[in-house]
């Protein structure tokens, strides 16, 4: 292997070794369940009731994430046209922080 491919190829394979701790961060269902009792993410229900009101339809994913100390709701949600919304909110207080449609 030539020296400058050798070179592109470990730096790919270290971006690639470090892409989850840059990434967002899952939680598991305990981690949650905390948040949740000490008030620092609102439930479900509510964050729904939001995302219903901002983009009507049904709800196909759903999750909580961790990214750069604060914590955000990613949800998708199939619009009767068909179209798939992805809205985040941040967990705290259920306001929209990003919205695209695919």
């Amino acid at each position: 292997m030539k020296p400058h491919h050798l070179i592109a190829a470990t730096g790919l394979g270290l971006l690639l070794a470090m892409g989850s701790p840059l990434a967002s961060e899952r939680l598991d269902h305990d981690e949650i369940k905390q948040l949740r009792e000490t008030g620092q993410i609102l439930p479900m229900t509510q964050v729904m009731d939001s995302a219903q009101s901002v983009q009507p339809g049904q709800l196909v994913e759903a999750e909580l994430e961790r990214g750069d100390g604060t914590y955000r709701y990613e949800i998708k949600i199939l619009a009767a046209d068909g179209t798939i919304h992805k809205l985040s909110l941040e967990a705290a207080t259920a306001e929209v922080i990003e919205r695209k449609e695919k």
